[in-house]
């Protein structure tokens, strides 16, 4: 009878293992797992043959001709040897893993033209995965979401699923309990599949007025709302006394899940990270701390109720959005294990809390900061929850010891002058009409990418960012004068609607791209469609009306014939969602000659020991060829896109603008391999085997930061034995 029993607990043992295993060699969802942890067990690729690696297939998804600065950020999903992506134009594809050969498109906006209903031509949003269901039997869906409609397509053929929702499709404009069909609601993470739901979040107008960001859960076969979480509370709900406007669950927008969600399983626990609520950087319409905006939630995946949350930064005016999903992690403290949740920030900080109960591994601290406003009306948030540990993996400030001594003595001294004119020194100063240093910057720290994280050594993988950014807030003024012609008037609405991005010149700023030869690649039907259904980062105007299309096209296009003509339509003031002060533009602090204004590194990569907190090693991610030429060591750049880490001893990454894809040593940083990839790849590799040989595929589809577009996965593996 003992033999017996120890033979069953052998094979429970083995199989226990075998699954274990088996969890980390698919990567059938999104960042591999739904921990999120981007980690592959597989070794076939490792330290002693890295530099073997060769392209086993490239697959074209022919857009980059077709659409203007076109990106790919998309982390595929592969299963049953079938290898399913989407491309820059919103194409849903599904090939041959092995061979990359096609076997089905499906092209949302095709279909829309066949079927004559305009209302469902899609904006080219950056799709960074999908989502994969099946009941085990017959039935296969892949859920993906283009502009506002999340579809479920037959796995198999490419079809859209008809019984599901209205047609194959459901309305992200819908359920949110008030009249959004005018905003902009969409959504460029795929959602999480949890038995038969498919819970969804949202990407929302980032300006007023705004949808809600609330997360809601479909019934995977009918399409059919099953439970929704209110992330702007109701009356009679937790976190409702968070909002001194009583009425603003009518009204106030944004605090929405855009980063994409992780699952624990066994328990049943979804993780949501929540962004800014609406307006980011002027908070005097919606005072108080605003839950449940900045947050990480844990709800029950079944019924969506709220089991705890904790928020990252209090009445939020800085954009400090959590920019990805968090990653599930068994680590071992005081010699006790916990299985606990880590969040990456784009503060360059990490919160660990245990996922039960939300209570905080290491401790954090409520520390105060500056609060004095100069904008009128501002109530800033005296505190701000840091953590002790782990430490943080940016530089946390800018000082004028810091700048760029790389460059030369003059533009250091001019980049010295003009930073006597900010204020800088400290995180979490109020956004005011004096510009200040926002470091790390508005894509600071971690970004969507996120980090990767090995479960065999308690090793956390994340690449950051470390560029200063400048804030400044200027007065909006909102009167509309009574006699306006055509140019004058698209000017005002510019202004008012798309400086902010562009900057006031059309020079663009950020990561958002100069406005001034768009009048060579846009006709003014293609540019109405452009600002009312959106693209990218860039939301849909549907609010306003034809004639201030017109205005804008006027000027932005510079139409001569049309300059003088007399401007007829006037938009009411909304006392609600119109704000006194704007932000001047999204602008990178940066010298003359395009280098940015702080000593490097820009681009990092970072192996943090969660079970100590400490940090292991840093090592630059990228670098700049002239400056290289110059004997400048690798300086890192600006980066946007996951690592995966392996257990063959290695992490991958692309994620740099030098559109070099990378292996590094897990253990030193080192790297031991690169490549030089038709185009960048801002996006998140994805590991698998198929057939006994292990590959790693990354999209390249550039596009951002100033690089070229292009339309293509890449997948490599080992050479084939003689």
């Amino acid at each position: 009878m003992r033999t017996k029993i120890f033979f069953l607990i052998s094979i429970l043992l083995v199989c226990g293992c075998h699954e274990s295993k088996n969890k980390y060699i698919n990567w059938e969802v999104y960042n591999g797992t739904n921990s999120g942890i981007k980690y592959s067990s597989l070794n076939q690729v490792n330290t002693t043959n890295v530099t073997q690696l060769e392209v086993a297939w490239i697959y074209k998804t022919g857009d980059a001709d077709t659409i203007h600065s076109s990106q790919i950020q998309c982390n595929p999903i592969v299963v049953d040897g079938i290898l399913y992506g989407v491309g820059p134009a919103m194409k849903l594809f599904a090939i041959d893993a092995q061979t990359g050969k096609e076997k089905w498109v499906f092209d949302v906006n095709a279909r829309a033209a066949t079927l004559s209903d305009t209302t469902k031509f899609h904006n080219i949003i950056n799709s960074r995965g999908i989502a994969y269901w099946t009941d085990g039997k017959q039935d296969s869906r892949i859920f993906f979401t283009a502009g506002s409609y999340t579809y479920a397509v037959n796995a198999k053929t490419g079809k859209p699923i008809a019984d599901f929702g209205n047609n194959g499709s459901i309305d992200l404009h819908d359920d949110l309990g008030r009249d959004v069909k005018d905003m902009y609601v969409s959504n460029s993470s795929p959602g999480m599949v949890f038995k038969d739901l498919i819970i969804l979040g949202t990407r929302i107008d980032e300006e007023p007025p705004a949808a809600p960001g609330h997360i809601r859960a479909y019934n995977a076969i009918t399409g059919k709302l099953q439970w929704i979480f209110h992330t702007i509370p109701q009356p009679g709900e937790y976190g409702f006394d968070s909002w001194e406007d009583t009425n603003a669950w009518k009204h106030a927008g944004a605090a929405n899940d855009w980063a994409g969600f992780t699952l624990d399983e066994e328990r049943g626990i979804l993780f949501v990270p929540t962004g800014s609520a609406v307006y980011d950087f002027y908070g005097g319409k919606r005072k108080g701390a605003n839950l449940f905006a900045n947050c990480l939630l844990a709800l029950d995946a079944a019924s969506g109720k709220r089991l705890w949350h904790f928020q990252f930064v209090h009445h939020d005016l800085w954009d400090r959005d959590l920019p990805s999903p968090p990653v599930l992690v068994r680590i071992t403290k005081n010699g006790k294990q916990i299985d606990a949740v880590a969040q990456t920030t784009k503060t360059g900080m990490v919160y660990v809390f245990e996922r039960e109960t939300g209570k905080p591994v290491f401790e954090i601290n409520e520390v105060p900061f500056d609060t004095i406003s100069e904008l009128k009306g501002e109530k800033v948030w005296p505190t701000q929850p840091i953590p002790k540990h782990p430490q943080p993996f940016v530089r946390q400030t800018f000082t004028i010891k810091d700048i760029n001594p790389y460059l030369s003595s003059q533009k250091q001294i001019e980049l010295k002058e003009t930073l006597k004119t900010y204020r800088f020194g400290k995180m979490f100063l109020p956004p005011g009409l004096t510009p200040s240093v926002l470091f790390p910057g508005f894509d600071g720290g971690s970004e969507w990418g996120g980090p990767s994280y090995d479960p065999e050594t308690g090793i956390l993988y994340v690449n950051a960012n470390e560029i200063p950014w400048i804030i400044k807030m200027n007065p909006n003024k909102t009167e509309i004068p009574k006699h306006e012609n055509w140019l004058q008037a698209g000017k005002r609405l510019y202004l008012m609607h798309c400086a902010e991005c562009h900057a006031t010149n059309l020079q663009g700023s950020g990561n958002n791209p100069s406005l001034i030869q768009i009048k060579s690649k846009y006709k003014i039907s293609e540019f109405s469609a452009l600002v009312l259904n959106g693209r990218r980062r860039m939301p849909g105007f549907k609010k306003l009306q034809g004639e201030e299309i017109n205005a804008l096209a006027t000027y932005i296009l510079e139409l001569k014939k049309e300059q003088n003509r007399k401007f007829k339509s006037v938009t009411n003031i909304d006392s609600i969602n119109e704000m006194p002060y704007k932000m001047a533009g999204y602008t990178k602090f940066y010298s003359s000659d395009g280098y940015p204004a702080i000593t490097p590194p820009w681009g990092t990569l970072n192996a943090i020991n969660l079970n100590t907190g400490d940090l292991i090693w840093k090592k630059p991610l990228g670098e700049y060829e002239a400056l290289k030429l110059k004997g400048i060591a690798a300086t890192g750049t600006e980066n946007y896109g996951g690592s995966v880490v392996t257990a063959g001893g290695l992490v991958f990454i692309a994620a740099s603008r030098d559109a070099k894809f990378r292996a590094f040593d897990k253990k030193t940083g080192n790297i031991l391999w690169e490549y030089p990839l038709p185009a960048a790849g801002f996006a998140t590799p994805a590991i698998y085997e198929l057939h006994g040989k292990q590959y790693i595929v990354i999209a390249c589809g550039g596009g951002k930061l100033n690089t070229t577009s292009y339309d293509a996965f890449v997948a490599f593996t080992l050479p084939n034995k003689n």
